[in-house]
C-alpha cells in the first residue's frame, strides 16, 4: 500500500498567530463559539483530514491585553464537534499533571463510544507555576517527577479502559442477564502516585482505547513517546533537525520493544499562503507588524524564566541563560527557542517575530506549491509521517489550505481524495486496535 499523509488541524480560536485578532477578517469572540469550530471542523473534513485537535491548560494562558485567553473545555468542545462531523478524528489535551486516571479514563471513553471511536488524547505533563497554584502546590513538580506520575496514569488508564471486556454485555432478555461480571476486570491498582480499585463505570470502546498522542520533545518527553505514543507532535525548525527527531523517536520505539510504524511523527507548519511569494511575504509581514513587541518580550521572559525587564528589544539574548538542563518547564522548546536565536543571530525583535506565528514551530510563506513541495519534501526524506496544520489565522489559513495546498498533495499521491467507509480514529492512522490486556497470557 502506498505510504500516506496525515494531516492533522490544530484549532487555535483566531489562528496560530498572535495577531491574527487584530485583522479586520477576524472575530475577537470566535474563542468561545461553537458555530467556529464547528465550521473549522467541517472545512478540515473537506479536506480528508486525519483529526482535529484542541490544546489546553489548567490556567488562564496570556495576558488578557496580547490575543484572545480562555477556552472552552476541550472534552465537552469535541463532543458537540462529534455531532456536527462524520470522520474526522478528535483529539483533546489533557494534563496527567492536575486530574485523576478514573475521570479522565471515563471522559475520553464517553468521547469514543459518542463519536464512533474518534477520539484521540493528547498527554501532556503541563509545565509553569500557575497551573501549580491552581491545584493547590506552591510549585510546579519536577520535570523527572511530572513524567514519573505521567508514566503511572497511562498504566492506569490502560487498565480503566480494558476493564471491560468487549463481549462483557450479554443483553440475554430471555434469561435475564444483562452482562457477565466474570469478564470485569478491577484494577486494584495501588501504586506511588494512584491508588483506583474498581473497573471503568464505562464498557471498552470502539477503539479499545482512544489514539495516545505525546508533544514532548526533551529526552523525558521522547522515552515516554517510545513507550505509550502512537502519535507525536514536535516542533522542528529544520529539515535536518527533524530528521534527526524522526529517526531517533523511531529507534527507541523499536528498542521499547514497539513496531516503529505504529508511531506517527507529525511536526507543526504554520503555512503562509499567497497566490504569489511575494504576496505570501506580504501576508507575513502584515501580521509582525500588528504584534505588540511588550506582549512579545514578556512571553520570551517567560519562556527563558527571566525576571520581567530583562531582555532588550534590539539586543540579542544574554549569553548566559541557563541550560536545558536547569530548566523544569518545557525543556525541549525552550532549547529550540534558544538555538533557533542563537544560529541565526536574532535580536529580541526579530526573534518575537519568527515565535509569533507558531511560537517555535515551522513557519513557512510561499505559495500553494511551495508550501506543498515542503511538505513532501520532509515525508518523503524521513523527517515526518504527516503534519501538524497550524493555521496563522482562522478561518481564513485553513479555508486557503484546503482549497489550494490538500489537491496539490492529492495531485502527488499523498493524500486521500475521499474518506471511503468510516473508519476509527486508529484506523485512519494505519493503527491496530488494541487487544485487551487482561487476555493476554500475562493475564489469562
Amino acid at each position: 500500500m502506498t505510504r500516506q499523509l496525515h494531516l492533522n488541524a490544530f484549532l487555535m480560536n483566531t489562528g496560530h498567530h498572535e495577531a491574527s485578532w487584530r485583522l479586520p477578517e477576524s472575530d475577537p469572540y470566535a474563542h468561545t463559539d461553537l458555530s467556529h469550530y464547528v465550521g473549522l471542523a467541517r472545512t478540515a473534513e473537506r479536506g480528508t483530514f486525519d483529526s482535529l485537535f484542541l490544546a489546553d491548560g489548567p490556567q488562564l494562558w496570556n495576558n488578557l491585553a496580547q490575543r484572545p485567553a480562555g477556552a472552552l473545555e476541550p472534552l465537552t468542545l469535541l463532543t458537540a464537534l462529534a455531532t456536527a462531523t462524520e470522520h474526522i478524528g478528535l483529539i483533546a489535551t489533557a494534563s496527567t499533571s492536575y486530574n485523576s486516571p478514573y475521570n479522565l479514563a471515563r471522559r475520553f471513553a464517553s468521547l469514543d463510544i459518542v463519536s464512533g471511536g474518534r477520539a484521540g488524547w493528547n498527554i501532556v505533563t503541563t509545565a509553569g507555576a500557575e497551573a501549580a497554584r491552581n491545584f493547590g502546590l506552591d510549585a510546579e513538580p519536577a520535570h523527572a517527577e511530572r513524567y514519573a506520575r505521567a508514566a503511572e496514569f497511562l498504566d492506569v488508564s490502560l487498565k480503566l479502559w480494558d476493564s471491560w471486556e468487549d463481549d462483557a454485555v450479554v443483553a440475554d432478555k430471555a434469561a435475564g442477564v444483562w452482562g457477565d461480571d466474570s469478564k470485569i476486570h478491577p484494577p486494584r491498582h495501588r501504586g506511588r502516585f494512584f491508588g483506583v480499585a474498581g473497573a471503568l463505570n464505562v464498557p471498552r470502546t470502539p477503539q479499545g482505547y482512544p489514539l495516545l498522542v505525546q508533544a514532548g520533545s526533551s529526552e523525558d518527553g521522547k522515552a515516554f513517546a517510545a513507550r505509550y505514543a502512537e502519535a507525536v507532535f514536535t516542533a522542528q525548525q529544520t529539515l535536518a533537525g527533524a530528521q534527526d527527531f524522526y529517526a531517533d523517536l523511531k529507534a527507541r520505539t523499536r528498542a521499547a520493544g514497539r513496531d516503529p510504524e505504529h508511531l506517527k511523527v507529525l511536526p507543526g507548519i504554520v503555512p503562509v499562503l499567497g497566490a504569489t511569494e511575494a504576496e505570501a511575504r506580504a501576508a507575513e509581514r502584515l501580521l509582525e507588524d500588528h504584534i505588540v513587541p511588550g506582549h512579545g518580550v514578556a512571553r520570551l521572559e517567560s519562556l527563558l524564566q527571566l525576571p520581567p525587564g530583562t531582555l532588550e528589544l534590539d539586543a540579542q539574548l544574554p549569553a548566559d541563560l541557563p541550560p536545558e538542563s536547569a530548566v523544569e518547564g518545557a525543556k525541549s522548546r525552550y532549547t529550540l527557542v534558544v538555538e533557533l536565536a542563537r544560529s541565526e543571530r536574532l535580536t529580541v525583535r526579530q526573534l518575537i517575530g519568527r515565535l509569533g506565528g507558531g511560537r517555535g514551530h515551522l513557519t513557512v510563506a510561499g505559495t500553494p506549491e511551495q508550501i506543498a513541495d515542503r511538505i513532501e519534501t520532509w515525508f518523503r526524506q524521513g523527517a515526518a509521517d504527516g503534519f501538524n496544520i497550524m493555521p496563522p489565522v482562522l478561518p481564513s489559513g485553513l479555508d486557503a489550505f484546503v482549497e489550494h495546498v490538500v489537491p496539490r498533495l492529492r495531485a502527488r499521491g499523498l493524500l486521500r481524495t475521499e474518506y471511503g467507509p468510516r473508519l476509527t480514529l486508529r484506523e485512519r492512522y494505519g493503527l491496530p486496535r488494541p487487544a485487551n490486556q487482561y487476555l493476554t497470557p500475562a493475564f489469562a
